[in-house]
């Protein structure tokens, strides 16, 4: 059997985390069994669906490089993949439930006889789920009395409008496209029973059936559109990587039984498996979700990290193409945990003076005899000839000697003095990088300051 998974999401806004984390599941199952990963797309309100939400969701998923086999804009022999364009299909498969007895007509609609038997639905992640839908009944809620009350429990497949609703058509297409595994989040649990009496009503086996746990936000509800971390194309938009987004999201669910947290996609691919899905509820932590990315930026190679941050060095007004720019950016992914971090780590190097953080100068200038501390430290730089790292230390260390003072207490009064900050990346490296006339006019600048 050819592995066949799918991701059906409906363009109605944005690709949310809760349905990027289900795609790049059902992508990694059928990746790691050399299967194929189908894209279609549940558009069958028409009212809320816009082609562009579908161009959005298309975008954030080839960023995160879940490119699917089959789907929009790739095709397949199971097309077309959009649900609004299938309706001579599901016209026919209708007139197979009215041949056999399945269904009947209420006030224009069309409803599916659920059986009046218990359907047990057999979850690789939930384990088995049993239920009567006729004993379990139906409820609706009654606009007049405001209450709730029961309501047939036979399925609306069909509106009196003539569309098909989701039960329908989902259970429809995996059929046609040939899904042998449904993967998908665990609020869709409670629908399966319905979908497992059709798919018997159509004489077709059903696929196999994974509930993945629900990703809840840090106050442990269900994350909505506004919540921090929520919608995949501001993790682009704020500079995190893709690997890196897909790496997190794996572990909103699942793990590794080694307890592995930093994962290449190639890596997920080979071991990524439904054992490892966990069955309790996953809450998102976007301080985790940045920590994981700070990790892949340190595993980038220098082309690699050039490449990534130039886009956000670029919109810094920073010089992306100064051969000082590779070295800054070494500095910088030590600092940085996402790419849009970068440009404050690095933006003094490239500056032609020091911006001061007054709160900075404040620490600084409450010392004592710090006039004469930045006098020496500017003769002491003044003296290095060969500016390298070595060096520069070295001509710190003159500087403290010269006043009868540890190296350590001119770090500080330097770092603020060339940096303008107390904060930053490594000072010395930094100061190689400015240059020797630089660093020097800064200090200058410095003392100026100081009066």
């Amino acid at each position: 059997m050819t592995v066949r998974t799918r991701f059906a999401p409906s363009p109605t806004g944005f690709l949310h985390i809760g349905g990027a984390r289900t795609a790049l599941y059902n992508y990694l199952f059928a990746k790691k069994n050399g299967g194929t990963f189908v894209l279609r797309v549940e558009d069958t309100d028409a009212e809320r669906s816009t082609s562009e939400s579908m161009d959005i969701i298309l975008d954030s998923m080839r960023w995160l490089g879940l490119e699917w086999d089959e789907g929009p804009e790739t095709g397949g022999e199971y097309g077309p993949y959009n649900q609004s364009e299938r309706s001579e299909i599901y016209d026919r498969y209708l007139r197979i439930l009215e041949e056999k007895g399945h269904v009947y007509e209420d006030d224009g609609a069309i409803r599916f006889r659920v059986p009046d038997k218990t359907i047990t639905v057999h979850d690789e992640v939930c384990g088995d789920v049993s239920v009567n839908l006729k004993e379990q009944g139906s409820r609706r809620y009654n606009q007049e009395t405001k209450q709730e009350e029961e309501a047939n429990p036979d399925i609306v497949i069909r509106r009196p409008d003539g569309s098909y609703i989701f039960h329908f058509v989902n259970v429809v297409d995996d059929i046609e496209m040939g899904i042998t595994h449904v993967i998908r989040g665990e609020d869709h649990l409670s629908n399966t029973p319905k979908h497992l009496a059709l798919f018997e009503a159509f004489e077709s086996a059903p696929p196999v059936f994974a509930h993945i746990p629900l990703n809840l936000n840090p106050g442990g509800t269900k994350m909505s559109k506004r919540d921090q971390g929520a919608l995949i194309h501001e993790y682009r938009d704020g500079g995190f990587l893709p690997d890196a987004v897909n790496n997190y999201m794996a572990l909103l669910g699942w793990s590794a039984k080694d307890d592995t947290e930093i994962f290449t996609m190639s890596e997920l691919c080979e071991r990524f498996d439904l054992s490892g899905v966990n069955k309790s509820n996953s809450k998102f932590d976007f301080a985790k979700c940045k920590w994981v990315n700070s990790e892949h930026l340190k595993r980038l190679s220098a082309e690699e990290l050039l490449e990534a941050a130039t886009p956000f060095v670029e919109s810094a007004n920073l010089p992306a193409a100064d051969p000082r720019m590779p070295a800054a950016l070494e500095l910088a992914r030590e600092r940085a945990e996402v790419l849009a971090e970068i440009p404050a780590v690095i933006e003094t190097i490239f500056a032609g003076e020091a911006t001061y953080d007054d709160a900075s100068v404040e620490k600084v200038k409450s010392r004592d005899g710090i006039a004469a501390v930045v006098t020496a430290l500017r003769e002491g730089l003044a003296g290095v000839e060969d500016w390298s790292v070595d060096s520069i230390k070295a001509g710190i260390s003159t500087a403290a000697e010269g006043i009868g003072a540890k190296m350590g207490a001119l770090m500080l009064p330097c770092r603020v003095g060339v940096m303008g900050s107390t904060s930053g990346a490594d000072l010395v490296p930094v100061l190689e990088l400015i240059g020797k006339e630089g660093v020097l006019k800064r200090l200058d600048q410095f003392a100026a300051k100081l009066g």
